[in-house]
């Protein structure tokens, strides 16, 4: 199916009998797993249980506390289309929301599918893509019953909610309708778990008779499947991670046309497509715009010259746009914080929607709206605001307030304080820190600090609101987060700045926003407790082997700690669209010996390290829950410390960890509870 690469000399490594034979079967079936491998995992679970038995009563009340800030009733603001409004909503105790509609205008529901009565017979149970098709006449959703994040499509007859026959298995869950609402648009996983195929099911037909619409060009190009924001046409989108991409557009109202490619891939070449009338809207880096631009091309002719409609500007990152039939409306990120911009497309006046601000806040845009209506729907929130869902009229430039996040017991912001510093890193670079804490709280320069970082990918880290960490804040700590290098905080260029040859960048970034809140009084050497997820992992992990007398503990979940194993083989499913991100270490020694420089699990030596707790996922396609497993056994070897160095591994989840609402605040409060525990010691 795709090509095969050179066969590659591993050192000896005594941990590798850690990674099961048949991976790919244990995604399928968990129960695939050799049963010296799960008596590892189980074992190593008892020992973390046994090893935070005298926090037992505070991962309770952390619990407990953590659940009662989660209403028992909730729901979101109803998202309009045509002739109804669909949204979802919880009801008290259930662990799964439930999908609804109401007639426009009307007040009746109509419950379309029920996550909590679909999770019933399962271990595992997550809603990925949910599509309505375009005549409110059938719903498709796609569901992953196993954490494995293989989503299986079924389809419900409206308003009967009668199951049909047709059923799509292992799909990556985004789906797109024609405009009959007979035909569905789908993406199709590899046997490596790579998004690789979209085809076309007609309801009725057999999955045998369904049409290759689209085919990857390699392992390292994956595919998705949308509609554009008109609903008129098929968007296939092909990306190489975050250094090219390419679109296919077809006809909505002719399914079964071949998809026409709007621009050719070109290396390091990004846009994203929509369509405006006979013109297409294109949010790219094209021509050296690092900072993103968008121009517009014609639907049919010459599309080689396109024609500014927002010209770049360096330091003014255009994240993301959304298209109406009378509005352009885009978020951008400068100096590190977000804002919305809103473009009359008939007279091109501009002008920026006053969102409120504090030293650091996130803005989002709620996607959906109707193309032919004149509202865009947001939504902000702060590390101390919880989140506010506005519609703003694009006409009249006015605002209303939908929905503002319930916390049952109450929240009072203002016991709270948002602030945003910086850090020097080696190279002289300022680092953004956003952090909150009590308004109260003494520091003393001894104050346990949770410092939370990401890094990769472009993915930037906003200064968004969680209620879960007020936990920690109410017992005396400071939360910060470090906006390293790798992340896309300010700009593109801050990203380019954290891959390949520069992927250092986010480790002495990390450190370097240690040392400041160090030196600001916020904490003390030994004090921070380093957390991180999948490549957040990494970024603690390498943090951790460069200076780890300056944490008291780390926590890293899903860790992406064995990265040079992992780019050295091509079988697994996230390795070559990867390459462009690390390196590819198979062909490219300098590659291969810069990965071997920071890989967290190559570069264990015998120190004292602090406490450490890794936490895994079974059925993890993304990060092998051997990872973390072979991380904490070597850790565990070389460490000259006392403190504990554990793992906790779901056997019945991947890479998100519990789908369920309250389940997964069950895993926060472990990894709360190991986090106090470390700061008392």
């Amino acid at each position: 199916m795709h090509g095969r690469w050179p066969a590659v000399t591993r050192s000896a490594d005594p941990h590798a009998w850690l990674r099961c034979a048949d991976w790919p079967a244990v995604l399928r079936d968990p129960a695939a797993l050799e049963p010296g491998i799960r008596a590892h995992l189980e074992r190593e679970n008892r020992r973390t249980e046994t090893t935070l038995r005298p926090v037992d009563a505070l991962k309770d009340d952390l619990a407990r506390e953590l659940r009662a800030r989660v209403p028992d009733r909730d729901a979101d603001v109803p998202v309009p289309d045509g002739a109804y409004a669909y949204y979802q909503r919880f009801e008290e105790g259930g662990e799964y929301p439930i999908l609804c509609r109401v007639p426009a205008g009307g007040t009746t529901e109509e419950v379309l599918l029920d996550g909590n009565r679909e999770a019933a017979e399962v271990n595992f149970f997550r809603i990925g893509g949910v599509r309505h098709s375009p005549d409110h006449g059938t719903l498709a959703y796609a569901a992953d019953r196993k954490g494995s994040e293989k989503y299986e499509v079924r389809f419900l007859a409206l308003p009967s909610r009668a199951e049909l026959a047709d059923r799509l298995p292992e799909t990556q869950g985004d789906l797109a309708w024609s405009l009959d609402s007979r035909q569905l648009f789908y993406t199709v996983l590899d046997d490596q778990h790579r998004p690789w195929q979209v085809r076309r099911h007609r309801l009725g037909d057999s999955i045998e008779s369904d049409v290759t619409v689209f085919t990857s060009p390699s392992p390292a190009v994956f595919v998705s499947v949308s509609r554009t924001e008109s609903g008129r046409f098929i968007r296939i989108d092909c990306h190489e991670h975050a250094d090219s991409s390419e679109t296919y557009l077809i006809d909505a109202s002719q399914p079964a046309s071949e998809p026409v490619p709007v621009w050719s891939r070109r290396e390091g070449v990004r846009y994203t497509v929509s369509d405006h009338g006979d013109q297409l809207l294109i949010l790219t880096n094209d021509s050296g715009a690092e900072d993103f631009k968008i121009v517009q091309v014609p639907m049919n002719g010459d599309r080689t010259v396109p024609h500014n409609v927002v010209p770049h500007c360096a330091g003014v990152y255009i994240l993301d746009m959304q298209v109406f039939e009378d509005w352009l409306v885009r978020v951008e990120r400068v100096a590190g914080l977000p804002r919305i911009v809103v473009r009359d497309l008939r007279d091109e006046v501009e002008y920026t929607i006053d969102a409120g601000g504090e030293e650091a806040f996130n803005l989002q845009l709620v996607r959906g709206m109707e193309y032919e209506g004149s509202e865009v729907r947001y939504v902000y929130s702060s590390l101390t605001t919880p989140s506010r869902t506005f519609d703003f009229d694009l006409r009249e430039r006015t605002a209303v307030l939908r929905k503002e996040q319930h916390i049952p017991g109450g929240h009072d912001a203002d016991q709270y304080v948002t602030r945003r510093l910086t850090a020097r890193s080696d190279d002289g670079v300022e680092v953004p820190i956003s952090l909150v804490h009590r308004r109260d709280l003494v520091l003393d320069g001894r104050t346990p600090l949770l410092l939370y970082g990401y890094g990769a990918y472009g993915h930037a880290t906003p200064a968004s609101f969680a209620h879960t960490r007020f936990s920690l804040l109410d017992r005396g700590f400071v939360y910060a987060i470090a906006h390293v290098r790798g992340g896309t905080d300010l700009g593109y260029r801050w990203y380019l700045d954290g891959k390949l040859d520069h992927k250092e960048n986010s480790f002495t970034d990390f450190v370097a926003a240690g040392r400041a809140l160090v030196q600001e009084g916020y904490t003390a050497r030994g004090r921070i407790i380093a957390h991180g997820g999948s490549a957040g992992g990494l970024l603690v992990g390498a943090s951790l082997n460069r200076e780890s007398e300056l944490f008291g503990g780390v926590i890293a979940e899903v860790p992406f700690v064995d990265v040079l194993n992992t780019m050295l083989d091509a079988t697994l499913p996230l390795t070559p669209p990867e390459w462009s991100e690390w390196g590819d270490p198979i062909r490219d020694e300098a590659a291969r010996a810069r990965i071997g420089s920071y890989c967290p699990y190559s570069n264990v030596s015998e120190r004292r390290y602090p406490a450490v707790l890794a936490t895994a996922g079974l059925t993890d396609p993304r990060v092998g829950y051997w990872e973390p497993a072979k991380w904490i056994a070597k850790l565990r070897e070389h460490t000259t410390s006392a403190a504990p160095v554990l793992l906790w591994t779901n056997l019945e989840a991947g890479h998100g960890g519990s789908a369920g609402r309250f389940a997964r605040l069950d895993e926060v409060a472990l990894v709360y509870a190991f986090a106090l525990m470390t700061a008392d010691t």
